[in-house]
């Protein structure tokens, strides 16, 4: 139950305070007083938008707060989301200068959803504006499902639905994806092989070039070493003989001058080092062969990497390799892929299984239930006006799940007798709308556990008989739930357990927007006033004392 309202700086209200109770509250206000404002700022506990326009005073915040009753069974909600349970429990809702917005529960901080998820469980507010809701299909699904044995069957559906749905984009999302690899697929596989058959792994790029130009340049090698040896090995005029020569003559300057002795050691190193060198060259000129196969042999494979970098773009071999290895992933991960749609269609086929099952129970259910929806809102629709309603809720099957089963429903409906019923949205005229939805709203009252229902203006149009039913209508529905109702109908605040009046009022000339509970004599006045206008009659009280005391 709504207890408390508190509201501060928004719009034409400065502050406001108002206590509320059990049973049927009502409003009434004259046009243009404020009710729509204190209706706007409770909209922002159910999680609707805010806006820095709403600030009254723009160098302060804007704060809405709501006291609710609670009882035991909203333990879980708060448990499930780490909040403090309170029996009274506040939520609260500030808008600063900036337009931003916070939200509190029991001033814990919490998000927009979360206070969305709690609030939807504890106040609904409907205006006559609203009355389009009748048409869609989310809430005639509503009115039929809150009659029969849905309730948890609808919950367990739409989380199967949930996942199914997830698969489903999942499923298309990786199909894409295969689609798009399969479009390049041919030509990457023949990129891969083109580097595997190359064996990138055993080639030294470098050896191989070394080997190349070996190759290329033999001849003119052989030739160069053949006369660098020839120069070395002359029997007279050698290097060899020269060397030798010298080294032997130092040694014997070192033998009569140990000043000679260092240089005589070093050239006896160099010596040995020279005849090494000698040794090496012998050796590569044995080694060097010309051989136009092997040349043509290394030509090819240094010819298909030069070409190969080229291709890719890249400046060494290691490259090649990092593109080969990405490629033959691209390929394992083609074949992932496949496997992964091959078992999320799986998934797809148990949960329509599923999914079948559990559509096929709501349905059975909704189908017993319609007899009874059809007794209960004709019998109200006669009591509100309309002797010759009609109404009908028709279920058609339909090939592909949806978010309330594997059916569409139509709810149908005929004011006059001797007419075809039709969907509603085409048979319902502007007059008999808040006369259906109040219906509506009492059908599903008697089965919602909603706390607190908020009408706003629903009995706009009618009066006379038709206005003391709905007044009727109105205290009955308030014995199972609180009721707050905003009207203009003297025969519906006659039967308010408790009174409200919306005032707009000049203070230090600023025009603002209050709400004042009502006195007994007040609520006589007030009803009265309703009856005869600006000025109350002795016709007017008499009249108003008559339905408050009927």
């Amino acid at each position: 139950m709504l207890s408390r309202i508190y509201i501060k700086n928004f719009a034409l209200i400065d502050t406001l305070e108002v206590s509320l109770n059990n049973g049927l509250q009502v409003i009434t206000g004259e046009t243009g007083a404020g009710k729509s404002i204190i209706l706007g700022a409770l909209r922002l506990i159910l999680g609707e938008r805010a806006d820095a326009k709403s600030i009254s005073n723009a160098q302060d915040k804007s704060i809405v707060e709501t006291e609710f009753d609670l009882n035991n069974q909203f333990k879980k909600f708060f448990i499930e989301n780490d909040l403090d349970y309170e029996h009274q429990t506040i939520i609260r809702r500030e808008i600063l200068p900036s337009g931003k917005s916070r939200a509190f529960i029991n001033d814990v901080p919490v998000t927009l959803d979360v206070l969305k998820e709690l609030s939807s469980q504890l106040i609904d507010i409907h205006s006559q504006f609203e009355t389009s809701n009748l048409f869609t299909s989310e809430y005639q699904f509503k009115i039929i499902d809150g009659l029969s044995e849905n309730k948890n069957g609808i919950e367990d559906y739409k989380n199967e639905f949930s996942d199914f749905q997830s698969l489903k984009i999942q499923l298309k999302r990786l199909q894409t994806q295969l689609l798009e690899n399969n479009k390049e697929s041919d030509y990457k596989q023949f990129l891969l092989n083109e580097l595997e058959e190359l064996g990138l792994d055993q080639i030294d790029y470098e050896e191989v070039q070394n080997r190349l130009s070996v190759q290329e340049n033999a001849g003119m090698i052989s030739e160069n070493l053949a006369q660098i040896l020839s120069r070395f090995h002359q029997e007279e005029m050698g290097i060899l003989s020269f060397f030798n020569e010298a080294k032997t003559k130092l040694s014997k300057i070192a033998e009569v001058s140990h000043s000679f002795s260092e240089l005589d050691e070093r050239l006896e190193t160099s010596f040995v080092e020279l005849k090494d060198i000698i040794s090496g060259l012998e050796d590569e000129a044995d080694r060097i062969e010309i051989n136009p196969e092997n040349l043509a042999l290394l030509s090819e494979l240094n010819n298909k990497i030069n070409a190969l970098l080229v291709k890719h773009n890249v400046s060494d071999i290691n490259e090649l390799r990092e593109i080969r290895d990405q490629l033959s992933g691209e390929q394992n991960s083609a074949s992932e892929l496949e496997a992964s749609i091959v078992a999320i269609e799986e998934n797809i086929s148990k949960k329509e299984i599923k999914l079948q099952s559990l559509a096929e129970k709501l349905s059975k259910n909704r189908k017993k239930s319609i007899p009874v929806f059809i007794k209960k809102a004709e019998g109200l629709l006669k009591k509100l006006g309309l002797e010759k309603a009609k109404v009908d809720i028709e279920l058609q099957d339909t090939a592909e799940f949806n978010a309330f089963g594997k059916e569409n429903i139509q709810l149908l409906f005929q004011a006059n007798s001797g007419f075809p019923l039709k969907p509603i949205q085409t048979a319902i005229s502007g007059g008999e709308r808040s006369r259906v939805m109040l219906a509506v709203k009492k059908i599903i009252a008697e089965s919602d556990e909603l706390p607190t229902l908020i009408l706003d203006e629903i009995d706009t149009g009618v009066s006379g008989k038709v206005a003391e039913e709905i007044g009727n209508l109105m205290r009955e529905m308030s014995e199972d739930m609180q009721l707050i109702v905003i009207s203009h109908l003297a025969q519906v605040a006659a039967k308010g357990n408790d009174n409200y009046k919306v005032i707009k009022q000049d203070i230090s000339g600023k025009t603002q927007s209050t709400i004042v509970p009502l006195s007994d004599e007040e609520k006589l006045n007030e009803i009265a006033q309703l009856l005869s206008g600006s000025k109350i009659t002795e016709a007017a009280l008499a009249q108003a004392k008559e339905l408050i005391d009927n």
